[in-house]
């Protein structure tokens, strides 16, 4: 079987992927009536902007405040959308979070509250614990993202320093009726670590935290070592506070790889699933990935139905250079040195959200003529990619894949077309 063009192929399993994670496609179907009395609906992500209007298109106008990443506010009725920034909080989402707190504050257990909460709540619900301010914050979380800790362990540390997260949103709320409703972007659909879990109890301990700043080296001020050595305000579990929330995960990544199976074998590919919850270093895995894709071209013998390799969850890089390269890119530019220029191969590594690390870039596609076109603009892809510089790369070399903001995030996606010779 002949496909004329793997790239556009990879590109369209994307979007489809991304596609049934749009809220305005998937959440309504997980509402419920809208309940009598006072109704409040508070969120913070990514994609959180997109569910409120997701629920005012079924609920119509709310009342509530939604905290979402610059460029990604929605028209809402009724819902006040506040834009932040995202990965690095700013004092416009620590104001957005203050005016959130107060407006929880006084709710009976007659009241409703409707929670959204996506990627990206992390750093978009800011309030620092007291004697640590908005700098030293900001100096701790820069520090997480460049140090390659898996996204679990950098959310216990944001949780410990927090006020709102590790489920202190929720208590705030109570004694009020809550649902909260999620987008899930973390390995293993692990709701505490979604947005580090404003909503859902957590029983870490300050001690935990203090163990992921050491093992990973993050340089953290005094102010914030000596927090850590205090009594956390996450809430437990079993918290009475808590008694009253209901969590639910409506879209996760399992989903969205499951329609781009399900169009991949409609095209007549043959799917191999690597995992949907796929972590550790971008690097590493790209090159395990290039070998299992050649190790399946092996097997393939002229005529033999085409094979895509898909996964999903979220890498990590650790930052050695000075360059800008989130870990789909740094995956994409991983496997074409891999790969090293073999035929009938290409790749797709893009984050759902449209934005790969820090950068306007939703990922790349890499293709058996990607270190040609790297020599003809003499560009070094080693030196590139030692330089953490996957997305200046690319931008020379061509194969970015730019979305915008897509508005929905269920983490990382990848998928590799393997041709037979």
């Amino acid at each position: 079987m002949k496909i004329e063009n793997p790239a556009d192929l990879l590109r369209r399993l994307f979007d489809h992927a991304v596609e049934v994670a749009d809220p305005m496609q998937s959440l309504a179907r997980h509402l419920p009536p809208k309940p009598e009395g006072r109704v409040v609906v508070v969120g913070a992500g990514k994609a959180s902007a997109r569910m409120a209007e997701a629920v005012e298109a079924v609920w119509g106008p709310c009342e509530g405040l939604v905290i979402t990443r610059y460029g990604y506010a929605r028209p809402c009725q009724g819902i006040e959308i506040i834009e932040a920034a995202h990965p690095v909080p700013d004092a416009a989402g620590q104001a957005a979070t203050v005016r959130m707190l107060k407006l929880l504050q006084g709710l009976g257990e007659n009241d409703f509250v409707l929670a959204l909460i996506s990627g990206g709540a992390s750093s978009l619900l800011v309030a620092p614990l007291p004697g640590i301010t908005l700098a030293e914050k900001q100096e701790v979380n820069a520090a997480l993202l460049a140090s390659g800790a898996p996204i679990q362990q950098m959310n216990v540390v944001r949780k410990h320093l927090s006020r709102v997260k590790g489920g202190q949103l929720a208590a705030a709320a109570y004694p009020a009726l809550m649902l909260s409703l999620m987008i899930s972007d973390v390995p293993g659909d692990d709701m505490s670590m979604i947005g580090s879990g404003p909503t859902v109890g957590d029983a870490s301990l300050n001690s935990d935290a203090m163990a992921v700043v050491k093992r990973w080296n993050i340089a953290a001020p005094v102010s914030v070592t000596e927090a850590l050595k205090k009594a956390s305000g996450v809430i437990a579990p079993d918290d009475i506070r808590l008694s009253r929330v209901e969590n639910r995960i409506y879209a996760a990544p399992r989903q969205s790889l499951d329609a781009a199976d399900a169009l991949a074998t409609k095209a007549g590919l043959r799917v191999v699933r690597l995992g949907n919850d796929v972590e550790g270093e971008a690097r590493q895995i790209a090159q395990q990935h290039a070998e299992r894709a050649l190790a399946e071209q092996a097997k393939l013998s002229a005529g033999d139905m085409p094979v895509v390799l898909l996964s999903g969850g979220e890498l990590t890089v650790t930052r050695r250079g000075s360059g800008v390269g989130g870990p789909n890119a740094e995956y994409a530019l991983a496997m074409a040195i891999a790969l090293n220029e073999a035929p009938c191969i290409w790749a797709l590594a893009c984050d759902t959200d449209g934005v790969d690390g820090s950068a306007e870039v939703a990922g790349a596609i890499v293709g058996p003529d990607t270190l040609q076109r790297a020599r003809q603009v003499a560009i070094d892809p080693q030196a590139a990619l030692n330089a953490n510089d996957a997305h200046g790369f690319f931008e020379r070399v061509g194969g970015q894949v730019i979305t915008g903001p897509t508005l929905t995030n269920v983490n990382d996606f990848r998928a590799v077309v393997v041709i037979p010779i």
